[in-house]
């Protein structure tokens, strides 16, 4: 083929007595950390929200390049590109010295606050600018729910905490930014694994653009390449896109229903489960807190039954919640560090575990489901009163 560019708090002493089950569950679990998963998942976010990066380019850097050449010539071998094609994209493509930069870890790393995260992704102008999608695209919301099993609540918190609904959807261009996330990723203890990460994006760019008709040199991003909307990467977009606007063809950049549709898709084929919850809320009990504190290690995969933590002593603020006949329901204990204040815990269940598969955090995966929940009640009040919008 030829390349084309187109609670309830007990009395004390039952407190006291709770307590001394920890040490209990503290041995079953062994040697324990606390602490929030934070390594990225794909697609990554975009972009921090309102910032606009004047990007520092080196080019033709990848013109003539060796390992440039051989990855030509496996794409040429594997997939038919043409090769004098790619070499001539190839030798336009600028070094991304920002992209460098910002995959760098800080050298004094932030401490991990909460609060603070909370109050950034769910605060009035998002829960308004998600009300305002919701209604534009309830259509869509609601078929895409129809279809995956995936609440309309869930699909707008995520498009919500990424690119606010499509505000800041990145300035980069694609290509240069995972060319040379691919060939000049930073000396990292982590470098070849991201570099092989970024390579196999890029080649579903090239693979994506070329089956769209699209020219990869168009395609914006945000610095590790993630594209519009829902921010997918690439490798996202190839397995998860879809075509949910029924036009022939998969835009992320700016169609809001191929974007529902897609973020739905994603959520459904990483496992959510329909109609199930997503957290359930600990009672603020001494006991239950120290509990969830013990058992608190930082995997966002649910390991523990709700039966190991009620057994423990654990208590849940969940009204009419069936402790027997959720037993079984395995968990996560999800740990929420702010400094100066006790660290908060909520339960994670699959739904949470799979909102972390978006994002490898548990303050995004909390985030995007208390945005969602807060549009949700938004809209409830807005049908209540009369004043919602069709």
């Amino acid at each position: 083929m030829n390349f084309k560019f187109a609670s309830t708090v007990l009395p004390l002493s039952a407190q006291t007595a709770r307590l001394a089950s920890v040490a209990s569950l503290v041995c079953a679990l062994g040697t324990l950390g606390t602490g929030q998963a934070v390594a990225q998942s794909q697609p990554q976010p975009a972009t921090p929200q309102g910032q606009v990066f004047e990007e520092e380019i080196v080019p033709q850097r990848y013109a003539n390049n060796p390992n440039v050449d051989a990855f030509i010539n496996d794409l040429v071998a594997r997939y038919d590109f043409d090769s004098a094609a790619l070499h001539d994209l190839f030798n336009h493509v600028s070094y991304s010295a920002t992209a460098v930069k910002l995959v760098l870890p800080s050298p004094t790393p932030a401490t991990k606050n909460w609060r603070a995260y909370q109050a950034r992704f769910v605060e009035p102008i998002r829960i308004a600018a998600g009300v305002k999608f919701w209604r534009a695209n309830q259509a869509a919301l609601q078929r895409a729910s129809d279809q995956y099993g995936v609440p309309p609540e869930a699909i707008v918190g995520i498009i919500g905490v990424e690119t606010i609904y499509g505000r800041y959807m990145g300035n980069f261009r694609a290509l240069d930014a995972l060319t040379t996330l691919t060939f000049d990723y930073p000396n990292t203890p982590n470098r070849a694994e991201r570099q092989a990460t970024f390579r196999k994006n890029l080649e579903d760019l090239l693979v994506w653009t070329h089956d769209q008709q699209i020219d990869p040199t168009t395609v914006l991003g945000s610095y590790t390449g993630a594209i519009g909307i829902p921010q997918f990467l690439p490798s996202s977009i190839v397995q998860y896109a879809v075509d949910f606007e029924g036009n022939g063809h998969i835009d992320l950049r700016t169609s809001p229903a191929d974007a529902i549709g897609s973020v739905a898709n994603y959520l459904k084929q990483h496992g959510w489960e329909s109609g199930r919850p997503v957290v359930w809320k600990i009672a603020g009990d001494v006991g239950s807190q120290g509990i969830a504190q013990a058992a608190a290690d930082g995997q966002p995969e649910p390991h523990w039954s709700l039966a190991q933590l009620t057994k423990a002593g654990l208590l849940t603020s969940e009204p009419g919640l069936n402790t027997a006949a959720e037993a079984g329901t395995p968990l996560t204990v999800v740990d929420l560090p702010t400094p100066g204040r006790a660290t908060e815990y909520t339960l994670g269940l699959k739904n949470f575990y799979v909102l972390t598969r978006y994002n490898r955090s548990f303050f995004y995966a909390l985030a995007v489901y208390q945005l969602g929940e807060a549009v949700k009640a938004q809209m409830a009040a807005g049908n209540a009163g009369g004043s919602a919008s069709q």
